[in-house]
């Protein structure tokens, strides 16, 4: 069935239970292991996100899915295992048909996808992990992980805001908002509460050395949610990995600049470089004030160039470096001379 550009199916668990998809683009399979909570329908929904999921799927077939218990999925209040999450990968490939893909595992999605990889490394071509961890016991001290979990699971309203905060930081107010709705509706507090308990309790380090796939470990440098070490460890884990640290703070690849994650990604699995407004989301008038700034001109010159109010020009560069998840000027200008002629 399509919805708003994507087509949606439905994968079945041993049990009976059944698993929501939703495919985009064409191409190879590239199948996306999801973070901490999914809903593939609400998260097209966000500009944002949807702009990362139509970057991935040029040149391939995206597959992104709701675990049980999330989202589209049928319901789920059983345990929350490492073995569900893989059996879930499972039927999920088994539904497409596809006996071999790449394969993407963002934040909680890292790992299991890391486990996968080494545990079926006959259907895994290559392996791109974003934003996760060897080691869930490593996020964080003991005092914290049980405030967190407590909050999240006795007041879900107030732990979806403080996630929110700590995930993307970078996050537009609107963006913000939205992502705060769409976690309450990707899932119940006990859901949200038992997913968050496994990611800080899964422990892949003794799979990685099995890993046989070609691997790229992706981790932003002040990312709040996992430590920088733990991707490292992941990268340090995994035979011949290659490990490349982005800057930005935000736990989201969606969130502050998805451009960096998408071209790197992109690379990878030797898909050409995508024009900067596909994957960054920035209008043609910021692309040409992000160019002014490069250009070392002030908010007044730029004002004055482009025959707008200085207040204009501030509220551009601000949004610029919101939508990129950037700190200073300076930055702005780096990215653009990093991109050349692409953004110009």
């Amino acid at each position: 069935m399509p919805a708003q550009g994507q087509r949606l199916g439905t994968a079945t668990l041993e049990d009976g239970n059944r698993v929501a998809f939703a495919v985009t683009g064409s191409g190879p399979p590239l199948l996306l292991v999801p973070g901490w909570l999914s809903h593939v329908e609400l998260g097209w929904e966000i500009p944002a996100e949807r702009r990362f999921h139509q970057a991935l799927s040029t040149g391939r077939t995206l597959v992104r899915y709701d675990r049980p218990g999330c989202g589209l999925s049928d319901a789920y209040d059983g345990p929350r295992t490492l073995e569900l999450e893989l059996a879930t990968v499972a039927a999920v490939a088994e539904a497409l048909g596809a006996s071999r893909f790449d394969l993407l595992g963002t934040s909680l999605g890292a790992p299991v996808a890391a486990q996968w990889a080494a545990e079926r490394p006959e259907t895994v071509d290559r392996l791109v992990l974003y934003g996760g961890w060897a080691n869930g016991r490593a996020i964080g001290d003991e005092d914290s992980r049980r405030h967190v979990l407590g909050l999240v699971g006795t007041h879900w309203g107030l732990g979806s805001d403080l996630l929110t905060e700590l995930y993307a930081p970078d996050a537009d107010p609107s963006t913000r908002r939205a992502f705060t709705g769409y976690q309450r509706a990707a899932s119940s507090a006990g859901t949200a509460a038992a997913l968050l308990g496994l990611a800080l309790e899964l422990d892949v380090r003794p799979a990685l050395a099995h890993v046989r796939a070609p691997t790229l470990v992706l981790h932003r440098r002040e990312d709040r949610a996992a430590p920088l070490a733990q991707g490292r460890a992941l990268a340090s884990g995994i035979p011949d990995a290659r490990w490349v640290e982005l800057e930005g703070r935000s736990h989201l690849p969606a969130i502050g600049d998805a451009d960096a994650v998408v071209r790197q990604v992109r690379g990878f699995l030797g898909l050409p470089r995508l024009r900067g407004e596909a994957a960054t989301g920035l209008t043609p008038r910021q692309l040409e004030v992000a160019t002014l700034v490069a250009e070392g001109l002030t908010n007044r010159d730029i004002a004055e160039r482009l025959h707008i109010t200085e207040r204009s020009a501030e509220s551009h560069v601000e949004r610029i470096r919101l939508r990129l998840g950037f700190r200073s000027r300076a930055q702005v200008a780096a990215w653009v001379a990093e991109r050349g002629p692409e953004v110009r």
